[in-house]
């Protein structure tokens, strides 16, 4: 039996669906579409990222880089393989086609009454990753994401598929010959990769993944350089003590300024939202207080949870002292979706992936993601990748607070307008 893997590159989010329903009009208005969407994405970053969490160390990633590779394979997914990638991943679709009656109480109230068709789920990909695109020149921050399809010279693939990731994610048709040259192919697509993310993921694919059995490979690329609206000025950076979560102490540059930012407190935790120039993005630091351990606060967090926390915010003069760092994670993610319920797709036999090639021959067999973060004082510069393999069988007071990030916390990298989560990490050392 033949075997097909098929990579994806993937950082920011897209547009995704099968094009079927054509002549079926919209019942909500794109904004409800967007919201719905989103809403949906955060729920599964925020899922992924308790998957994620028992790891060790420094965490980063983006779950809209993850969400849009796996939107474009799920365009070409049907049936019961269809309906659990919905699932996981947390699409607001319909369920009369895509999913079981069973998982209906799996979503939250607000999203089952913006239920939507595969098609307009597609458009509201479309529309979003449109909205978080920008220009250095225009906006003052750069925020990129490229799509492409590399198929295997000479094979056929459906037309649908090919021109549903041409319009709604913008994404081009290459050929490769994996068969023949497979190990030129993994450097070509790569090299791609390189390109989209300024130089900042490298080696996405590594040797080994693509082989002469491949013949599909989709990449997504995300990269975003902000500068802070408020920057830290290099002359107030000053060495501090950052303490580490098992109680040994580091020095580490802290970067420290006082102004007006949105704060918000708990009994447990401090936030900080620093916004990047344009207004359009922002950095959400959670840090939980001193006598309270993040990983306790890792357990608890939800997107209902970070919805609450995030109304709570409002501005204010605040004292500000956070650590420089730089972070770069890699994950193989099989596993972990296959937990999360995406087992049908990972299943020789079982998977159906016959809206890429028409038949039913195809399976994921790897989806690695690669993640980059750099915060200084001038500002962040970010950057991820996902690959998927697919295989076939056949409140105020008087004083300003302190917000001093001497040890580990969670941030956030994410759009002020929607609330949508792009990047997510953990700074538990910020030395490694």
């Amino acid at each position: 039996m033949k075997s097909i893997k098929c990579l994806i590159a993937s950082g920011v989010l897209a547009a995704l669906a099968l094009a079927c329903f054509a002549g079926e009009k919209p019942v909500l208005t794109q904004n409800d579409q967007t919201q719905a969407l989103v809403e949906g994405n955060n729920r599964f970053a925020l899922e992924l990222y308790a998957k994620l969490r028992d790891a060790e160390g420094n965490l980063f990633l983006s779950p809209y880089s993850i969400s849009t590779a796996l939107a474009m394979t799920y365009a070409g997914a049907e049936n019961a393989t269809a309906a659990q990638m919905a699932n996981v991943l947390r699409f607001p679709i319909e369920r009369s086609k895509d999913l079981d009656s069973n998982k209906q109480g799996e979503l939250s109230d607000s999203i089952k009454k913006k239920l939507m068709s595969r098609e307009h789920l597609a458009a509201a990909f479309g529309k979003l990753q449109k909205s978080v695109l920008a220009d250095p020149k225009e906006k003052g921050y750069e925020l990129s994401v490229a799509n492409a399809l590399w198929g295997q010279k000479g094979c056929r693939f459906k037309q649908q598929f090919i021109d549903l990731v041409r319009t709604d994610y913008d994404g081009r048709f290459s050929e490769l010959d994996f068969v023949a040259a497979a190990e030129s192919a993994r450097k070509t697509i790569n090299a791609w990769v390189e390109k989209k993310t300024k130089n900042k993921i490298k080696e996405l694919i590594k040797p080994g993944m693509l082989n002469s059995m491949t013949r599909l490979v989709l990449t997504n690329a995300i990269y975003f350089k902000g500068a802070w609206a408020e920057q830290f000025e290099e002359a107030m950076t000053q060495p501090g003590t950052f303490n580490l979560a098992d109680g040994k102490k580091i020095e580490v540059p802290m970067m420290n300024q006082t102004d007006k930012f949105k704060y918000a407190e708990t009994d447990t935790l401090q936030l900080l939202d620093l916004p990047y120039a344009g207004d359009d993005l922002s950095m959400t630091i959670l840090l939980p207080k001193k006598e309270f351990p993040l990983s306790d606060f890792e357990k608890t967090l939800t997107a209902k949870s970070l919805l609450l926390l995030l109304t709570k915010l409002y501005e204010r003069k605040v004292i500000v002292s956070v650590p420089k760092f730089k972070i770069t994670s890699e994950f193989s993610m099989a596993s972990v979706l296959k937990s999360m319920g995406m087992t049908d797709a990972f299943t020789p036999g079982a998977a159906d992936f016959s809206g890429i090639n028409g038949g039913k021959d195809l399976f994921i067999s790897a989806v690695v993601h690669k993640a980059f973060v750099e915060v200084n004082e001038e500002g962040t510069e970010a950057a991820a990748a996902t690959a998927v393999g697919i295989s076939t069988t056949s409140m105020p007071i008087d004083s300003p607070p302190i917000f001093r990030a001497d040890r580990p916390f969670l941030f956030l990298i994410r759009q002020n307008k929607t609330a949508g989560i792009l990047f997510i990490g953990r700074v538990a050392n910020p030395k490694t």
